[in-house]
C-alpha cells in the first residue's frame, strides 16, 4: 500500500499541531506569554510550588527547557523560583502576584479557546480522541526503544 504524504498520521496531526500552537499564540501574544510557558503556567495555576523536575516530568520536557521557560517567566514577574526546604538542589516555582493575577486574565482565554477547539465533537468523540492519541504515544514510545 502506498501512502500520499497527506495520507499520513504523523502529518495529519503535525498539521493539527502547528494551527493550534497558532491559534494559542495568537491568543496569548498580548500578554507576553509564549504557548509552552502557558502550558508551566497551567500547571502551576492548579498546583502552585511544583518543583522544575516535576514540571519536566508533566510536560515531557529536558530539565535545559524547563530551566530556560522558569527563567523567562521569572523575568517577566509571574514565577519565583525558591529552593525546596527538603532538597537544595530542587528549585520549585512558585506564583507572584503578577503571576497569580494573569491567571485570573488567561483562565478564561484557555478555556473559550477549548470551547473552539472542540466545537461539534461529542464527548463520546472526544474520549476516542484520547484513546488514540495515547495509543499512538505508546507506540510512538514502544518504536523509539
Amino acid at each position: 500500500m502506498n501512502l500520499f504524504l497527506r495520507d499520513y498520521i504523523g502529518i495529519k496531526i503535525h498539521k493539527t499541531d502547528l494551527n493550534l500552537t497558532s491559534l494559542i499564540k495568537s491568543k496569548l501574544e498580548a500578554f507576553n506569554l509564549a504557548p509552552e510557558q502557558n502550558l508551566i503556567m497551567m500547571l502551576l495555576w492548579e498546583k502552585d510550588g511544583l518543583t522544575q523536575n516535576q514540571l519536566g516530568e508533566i510536560l515531557n520536557k529536558d530539565k535545559t527547557n524547563i530551566a530556560r521557560m522558569a527563567s523567562n517567566l521569572e523575568a517577566k514577574g509571574f514565577i519565583k523560583r525558591v529552593c525546596n526546604q527538603c532538597d537544595r538542589r530542587s528549585l520549585e516555582l512558585h506564583l507572584t502576584a503578577c503571576g497569580k493575577e494573569l491567571g485570573k486574565q488567561i483562565i478564561p482565554i484557555t478555556e473559550e479557546l477549548n470551547e473552539i477547539i472542540c466545537k461539534g465533537i461529542s464527548k463520546e468523540d472526544l474520549e476516542a480522541l484520547e484513546r488514540i492519541l495515547s495509543k499512538i504515544n505508546e507506540n510512538v514510545q514502544n518504536g523509539s526503544e
